[in-house]
């Protein structure tokens, strides 16, 4: 399973470095920490459970946020 943690890592970085070159800075930083935590994680060597534990408090925080952003931050229809 830490192993896992470690492909999201290298993905959540492939992701940072595209936002990056892309201008998209605070994107980009947001996924470089993200990259950071799945890294740091993936060498705690915690059981199978916790890891699926970690992963699930992840993913709740992940759509809480995403949820409260798309609903009161986006405004429809807006473009750059």
């Amino acid at each position: 399973m830490d192993r896992m943690f470690r492909v999201l890592g290298f993905w959540t970085g492939i992701f940072a470095v595209m936002f990056y070159l892309g201008h998209m800075e605070q994107t980009a930083l947001l996924f470089f920490a993200q990259t950071g935590f799945f890294i740091l994680l993936s060498y705690l060597k915690l059981s199978e459970r916790m890891y699926i534990y970690v992963f699930g408090a992840y993913l709740a925080i992940f759509f809480a946020g995403f949820t409260y952003w798309t609903t009161f931050m986006m405004v429809p229809g807006a473009t750059h």
